[in-house]
């Protein structure tokens, strides 16, 4: 057992010199020297005794024969959890990495994978450090250098139960980490058996955290396989905001408190008061980072603390987009023009080589550009006045994601392509399809996407691995768009299909419901606008009086307090997934999030896809797995630089009767191979195609998000102070609006 330790650890100290030497910081496993002594001693080699899986004698694997791999039993993740459904971890780990169970310890397999069959084994893995996995884009990894997936869970920022890792990634050589997590409105009960609420901020993050922390320990004693440098958050929704979270995050001392509570491995007070954030393993410190090498997130909802403003002024950018009552449209300019002020107290910019635009227009991108909204009703009346750089920048965005999808459409599988007529082309013809007709056949609408395996789109999609287990995997969502867009009339969204924007009743903070776009009621919980706007300011001096660490929640939660932060380690590279489509969040959200993580150095992308709603799938050759070997090979000393492969065009027609696609004509325009369309046109795309409120979470009653911010008494408050000083400020023109019913 020593010698396997010394082995990994030896390993582990290797791949940090190998990437602290590509200008990157380490992320774990560096020694050194601690300032002060631990507090409680005894405490720590407790914990570090406990979690060692080692000595975990209920520690069971499961060989999956279609995936050759390995699938841990469900373990504690912490000492001390607070609901043990939802704080534990189950790791999946490739075949070739592992020779076999060691069942007696003696450090040598006494199971092999053909010797196991589907029935569960107790004892520790003997791993094959030698061993090799070429993934299927051409990168390789071993057992000390591959990537850890980490899937945040968190959907709609609720609570995750444990299960099982899912085999979807063990293919490509990756170790699938599993983990649960606290959330919104879960309850415990104390000692003296009352109930009480818990799971708010930041328990889903704090638990994804202690998850992070029991993985690389395990990894430095040699328990389990994988590189304590390359960790890469993922999720959906809730999920892929608690990714990126996560990411940024990384090792900041904000968090420490609540790590501690739990009972977590590598964080530890010590005598002066600070914190240890190392473990002792024979006798030397290593030291444990809780966070990540890079994420890919799909459809991060967040940051909430911008999410009303910015959600607002998306849509107060469609000048014919029509609220369902007064109140919404009035209280959308408000937050439209708090919006521009606190965008502009920013004092944003970015560098046009960063992100591939040449926002002045002297036609190089060699420039620093400020970023800034500007105001002119009467220049600008299609845009309610709005103009300036940072819009240019959203715009350029948005163009550039269009023009990507076109021209990848050669990497469609299965698609069913029309004529003008609504007639199925012959095979003979879409083989004989350019780039540029099917681009035109996109923008047209004239096609029906493949219907593949897999669950739909949202923020409980998630994939199946045959061992019933579930767990988000963005490879194995549907590439259709059912479900996720509403029905359209002659360019229009039908406001009367299920897709979300129909009317709907708003219920009580415990029903967890969120407000519709279609309601004509601004409030059911309130009588008066008073009442609410009293519950309001009750709920946000309470939050920020701060929490038992003396923490504002609601900044806590806010990813942009945190990226190129002092005390933070930054992630390499982030990657954000968002379906243009979708109303659950603006893509202002994302957008901002880019131009912080790129000023504070990050490797950051955004795509915004313009067929998908929330949690779009990976489509046209793209893949999670794609993105992580690139830039595996971009960062990693040695690693092969990996290209997307070319594709294979089309020649069979699919067998759907008719076309389902959206016609973009009304906004998109298509010329000689270039797609072009105004901000007015984005805007209105953007009203018409997405599917939630306007407002989209606090601004007229409880929503979902709410309850990520409660206490133990109360399982949601207010918590948005922008909006509080908008219903305060103008009293005088809101009230009245208030639950008067729908616009005539």
């Amino acid at each position: 057992m020593y010698c396997k330790k010394v082995t990994a650890l030896l390993l582990s100290l290797s791949l940090t010199a190998g990437l602290c030497a590509c200008g990157q910081k380490s992320l774990g496993a560096e020694i050194e020297e601690t300032t002060s002594a631990v507090a409680d001693a005894e405490e720590k080699a407790y914990i570090e005794e406990t979690l060692n899986l080692a000595n975990n004698t209920d520690l069971t694997w499961t060989y999956n024969t279609d995936a050759d791999a390995w699938v841990m039993s469900i373990v504690s993740a912490v000492v001390y959890p607070e609901l043990p459904d939802q704080q534990g971890v189950s790791v999946c780990i490739p075949g070739a990495y592992v020779t076999g169970i060691d069942t007696d310890r003696d450090n040598s397999a006494d199971v092999t994978s053909r010797e196991a069959g589907e029935e569960a084994v107790s004892g520790s893995l003997v791993i094959d450090y030698e061993a090799q996995i070429t993934s299927t884009n051409g990168q390789t990894y071993t057992a000390a250098t591959a990537p850890v997936i980490l899937n945040t869970g968190a959907a709609g920022y609720g609570s995750q139960m444990n299960s099982l890792a899912s085999t979807t990634y063990a293919s490509d050589g990756y170790i699938n980490v599993s983990c649960g997590n606290r959330g919104k409105q879960d309850t415990a009960t104390d000692e003296d058996r009352n109930t009480y609420y818990t799971g708010d901020a930041p328990s889903c993050l704090v638990d994804q955290k202690n998850a992070a922390r029991f993985i690389k320990y395990n990894i430095l004693l040699g328990n389990l396989p994988g590189s304590v440098n390359y960790m890469v958050s993922t999720g959906g929704s809730g999920g892929g905001a608690h990714a990126v979270m996560f990411a940024v995050t990384s090792n900041d001392p904000d968090f420490y408190d609540y790590e501690i509570a739990a009972g977590a491995v590598g964080i530890y007070y010590t005598e002066d008061g600070g914190y240890s954030t190392a473990v002792t393993i024979g006798g030397t410190d290593y030291e444990i980072s809780d966070g990540a090498w890079g994420c890919i997130a799909y459809s991060p909802i967040t940051s909430l603390a911008e999410a009303d403003m910015a959600m607002a002024f998306e849509y107060d950018l469609d000048a014919e987009y029509g609220f369902s009552t007064p109140f919404q449209a009035q209280l959308a300019e408000y937050l439209s023009a708090a919006y521009m002020e606190y965008i502009n107290e920013q004092n944003l910019s970015v560098n046009e080589s960063d992100v591939g635009f040449d926002l002045n227009g002297d036609g190089d991108l060699e420039d620093s550009v400020a970023l800034t909204i500007e105001y002119d009703p009467e220049a600008y009346p299609e845009t309610n006045g709005y103009y300036g750089t940072y819009l240019d920048l959203y715009l350029a965005e948005f163009t550039a994601n269009l023009q990507w999808y076109v021209d990848s459409l050669d990497y469609t599988e299965g698609w069913t392509w029309f004529d003008a007529d609504g007639n199925a082309l012959t095979d003979e013809e879409v083989a004989a399809m350019t780039v540029q007709d099917k681009a035109e056949a996109f923008l047209e609408g004239r096609y029906a996407k493949s219907s593949t395996g897999g669950m739909g789109g949202g923020m409980m999609a998630g994939g199946m691995d045959g061992k019933g287990d579930t767990e988000f995997d963005p490879e194995q969502l549907p590439e259709r768009a059912d479900g996720q867009m509403p029905d359209w009339k002659d360019g229009q969204m039908d406001r009367g299909n299920g897709g979300g924007n129909h009317e709907m009743i708003v219920g009580t903070p415990d029903a967890g419901t969120t407000q519709a776009a279609g309601s004509s009621v601004d409030s059911n919980n309130y009588a008066t606008y008073e009442e609410m706007v009293e519950a309001y300011r009750t709920d946000i001096e309470s939050i920020q009086a701060g929490d038992q660490y003396g923490n504002n929640l609601v900044e806590l939660y806010n990813p942009l307090n945190y990226i190129g932060a002092e005390d933070a380690e930054n992630p390499t590279w982030v990657r954000m997934l968002c379906g243009a489509a979708e109303g659950d969040i603006s893509m202002l959200n994302s957008l901002n999030l880019q131009i912080a993580m790129l000023n504070a150095g990050i490797d950051a992308t955004i795509e915004w896809q313009w067929d998908g709603g929330h949690v779009p799938s990976e489509v046209l050759g793209d893949s999670f797995s794609l993105y992580v070997d690139q830039m595996y090979g971009e960062y990693v000393n040695g690693a092969a630089a990996i290209t997307k492969a070319a594709a294979e065009p089309q020649t069979v027609n699919g067998t759907a009767t008719e076309a389902t696609g959206t016609d973009l004509t009304g906004w998109v325009s298509y010329e000689d191979g270039t797609v072009s369309f105004s901000l007015a046109d984005a805007a209105a795309y953007r009203t018409a195609g997405a599917s939630k409120a306007i407002p989209g979470f606090d601004a007229i009653d409880y929503g979902q998000e709410d309850y990520v911010f409660g206490t133990k008494e109360q399982d949601a408050r207010h918590w948005d102070s922008v909006l509080l000083e908008i219903f305060e400020t103008y009293a005088d023109t809101l009230a009245p609006l208030f639950n008067s019913g729908a616009e005539q």
